[in-house]
């Protein structure tokens, strides 16, 4: 492939777009950018403060947990306050929490300030992701999420390196810029991107319409939903487990923590790298069947990792599942948006992200119980049984529900074309008598939902 192949493609990738998803995509790279936070919290509760590896990985653990209420808190917010208002708090929440830590050094105080710091980093997502679908076409919406998702591991990739260069200015100083650089996240957000919040919908007398108030256990009644937030949990487990199980299936290999720097930075690496080429690859593709290859993606790169000995054996598993990652991303959370109805894309979108945060406090838990127990090659065995089964659960019971709608020419061309075959018959296609049969009524069933008006 020439080089101008490659800047068209990559102009092609990137167009066509409306200008507040830059602004938002901008807010996102500046945020991730400064986000030293969690990228050194373990250490400095370990190095600077002194605290036990297993405070650190409680602490850790705890910012998950503030996910599990901070998504459900956002979702709620953002269908009922507006996006823009609960990015705005979101973003200044969890820049007074960087800051704080900054000064807190007791165990109590340090655990709370990180438990509400999940809450607020988990809580602003669902507003992104609302306000994403609120201002791209449903069609653009899986690249839309594939570019800001690259936005994110490019600024924390930058976060990573800038944070290790700097470290001689010491933590706090790193925990400060991070707090600055998520003001001027919500900066961007407040001054230049503009409440994209759909207006309440009216009747034939101009009276709002009165929707329906949909609480987390409402939203989950949505079967197809539901299983889409069930299989993410899954695949979820899976993604998260290499975290944790990786570092110790390597030094239970003899290999240094170099080694493992060196190859988790791999998957940052082909994420910058490559995100934009596997967009445009995987571009206009049957959700589902991406669902379907990633997850299986997940399962064999994490399943191969019991096979490694070598640090260019441990970096090549990452690649694969790293992959399964950039396609899994972007392409649930479209299908979330997908699925969701107008006025509830921000609880859909809450939903959907606590299968993430469950996933971020119990896979390390679980994980790190494996490798000390039956051991990691167990783990290993596990994550692709687990993503095998996510796989299969995509392709039977998701084809259907995230199918792209036919074409409303295409349906009525369909239509008279049944109805003309009606009307002949004979293999010489005789014109044949309608005069005996009588027009049937057609039963139209309604049903609600929490996905909207479901017609059989």
């Amino acid at each position: 492939m020439s080089i101008d192949s490659l800047r068209r493609s990559a102009r092609a990738t990137v167009s066509g777009l409306p200008p507040g998803f830059w602004w938002l995509w901008l807010s996102t790279l500046v945020n991730r950018t400064g986000a030293f936070v969690l990228t050194f919290l373990s250490l400095y509760l370990t190095q600077e403060l002194g605290y036990s590896a297993w405070f650190a990985g409680l602490v850790v653990a705890l910012h998950g947990l503030g996910g599990v209420a901070g998504s459900p808190l956002g979702g709620t917010l953002t269908d009922r306050w507006g996006r823009r208002p609960t990015m705005v708090t979101m973003h200044l929440a969890g820049a007074a929490c960087a800051a704080a830590l900054a000064f807190v050094t007791s165990a109590w105080g340090i655990a709370l300030v990180v438990l509400l710091m999940g809450v607020a980093m988990q809580g602003v997502r669902p507003s992104i992701n609302a306000t994403i679908a609120d201002m791209v076409p449903e069609s653009e919406l899986r690249r839309a999420y594939a570019l800001n998702y690259w936005a994110l591991n490019l600024g924390f990739a930058i976060a990573a390196l800038g944070g290790g260069a700097a470290i001689f200015l010491g933590y706090r100083t790193l925990f400060l810029v991070d707090a600055v650089a998520t003001v001027l996240c919500a900066l961007i957000v407040f001054l230049r991107l503009p409440e994209t919040r759909p207006e309440a919908r009216r009747d034939t007398a101009g009276e709002v319409v009165e929707e329906q108030r949909l609480s987390v256990l409402t939203v989950l009644r949505d079967a197809p939903f539901r299983t889409l937030v069930l299989l993410n949990l899954l695949v979820c487990l899976v993604f998260t487990a290499p975290w944790i199980g990786l570092p110790l299936s390597m030094a239970d290999q003899g290999l240094s923590p170099a080694s493992y720097g060196a190859v988790i930075a791999v998957n940052g690496v082909v994420i910058v790298g490559f995100q934009l080429l596997v967009n445009k690859v995987t571009d206009k593709r049957s959700p589902a069947m991406l669902l379907t290859v990633s997850s299986l993606l997940f399962a064999f790169g994490t399943g191969a990792t019991a096979l490694a000995g070598s640090p260019v054996v441990f970096a090549a598993t990452v690649v694969v599942w790293t992959i399964g990652e950039m396609v899994h991303v972007p392409t649930n959370a479209a299908a979330t948006a997908k699925l969701a109805p107008q006025h509830a894309r921000g609880r859909y979108q809450g939903v959907m992200g606590m299968s993430w945060a469950v996933a971020g406090f119990v896979a390390p838990i679980l994980a790190g119980w494996v490798v000390d127990g039956p051991g990691p090659d167990v783990l290993w065995v596990a994550c692709a049984v687990i993503g095998s089964l996510a796989a299969i659960g995509y392709t039977t019971r998701l084809r259907t529900a995230l199918a792209d709608p036919m074409p409303e020419d295409e349906a009525q061309g369909q239509a008279q074309g049944e109805a003309q075959t009606e009307r002949e018959g004979g293999e010489d296609g005789e014109h044949q008598p309608a005069a005996e049969s009588q027009p049937q009524a057609v039963v139209v069933e309604k049903t609600d939902t929490p996905s909207g008006t479901v017609t059989a």
